[in-house]
């Protein structure tokens, strides 16, 4: 991917990591859209990064997918990099008494759906231009779930299984295919991540996926998700899968 002269969309751009990466990639001389659920979030990152624009879509509203997809692609006849980003993760209780399908439901439509709609809307367009990508974004949670979040867990495994699959599919297509699986970042998406002692500084993290995302690597991982992406590699599955659920994390 280039690092430069892009026009991108992040999903999820009003936040955390996408706001970050948003902000990383407008410096490099990319234009950059974020969209998101949120207009005042979306407002308040464009007015700290002029030039930054702003689009809201609900990516777990098939139709809100459908209308975003039209309306950006008129907006922006340039886009030519799509990072999917937007997610949400929230604890579940499988066992509890009278727990629902709620969260889950609404987890596997932002973090699953969300992505295959907006991905199916987009791609005729991505690939009528001289050149493309696609960024998903897992987790190191996609190889070693953590139990507290069966669901978003579940989501990120199926997003790298999809993703390796598009990959595939694209093969000798204008468009390259770039999965992004961070570790544990200091952000807000679960209570208590930003303040974990061992959640990654969000700065060092958006820098190491950039210098990997310049390297060009298909699978974009920071030394720290290694721990997590290679345990069934290594035979310490069972170990990994045991520390980070019954251990200190």
């Amino acid at each position: 991917m280039d690092m430069t002269g892009n026009t991108i969309l992040i999903t999820g751009g009003g936040s955390g990591i996408g706001r970050a990466l948003a902000e990383a990639l407008h410096a490099r001389g990319n234009k950059v859209i974020v969209s998101g659920r949120r207009a005042s979030a979306l407002e308040e990152v464009a007015a700290a990064n002029p030039g930054i624009a702003t689009a809201t879509l609900d990516v777990a509203d098939a139709d809100d997918v459908a209308r975003f997809a039209r309306e950006i692609v008129a907006a922006h006849p340039a886009l030519d990099v799509v990072l999917h980003n937007a997610g949400i993760m929230q604890a579940e209780k499988l066992v509890a008494p009278g727990s629902d399908l709620a969260i889950g439901e609404a987890t596997i439509a932002t973090n699953l759906l969300g992505p295959l709609r907006l991905n199916a809307a987009l791609l005729p367009h991505l690939l009528a231009r001289p050149k493309a990508a696609v960024l998903t974004v897992s987790s190191g949670l996609a190889f070693v779930p953590l139990a507290a979040t069966p669901t978003y867990s579940a989501t990120k495994a199926a997003i790298h299984s999809w993703t390796q699959s598009l990959r595939h599919q694209l093969k000798g297509t204008n468009v390259e295919v770039i999965e992004i699986a961070p570790p544990a970042v200091a952000t807000d998406l679960m209570p208590g991540h930003a303040e974990n002692p061992n959640s990654m500084p969000l700065a060092d993290y958006i820098a190491e996926t950039l210098a990997q995302l310049e390297a060009g690597a298909a699978e974009n991982l920071t030394e720290r998700v290694k721990f997590l992406r290679f345990a069934e590699a290594r035979g310490d599955y069972a170990q990994v899968f045991a520390l980070l659920n019954d251990g200190a994390h």
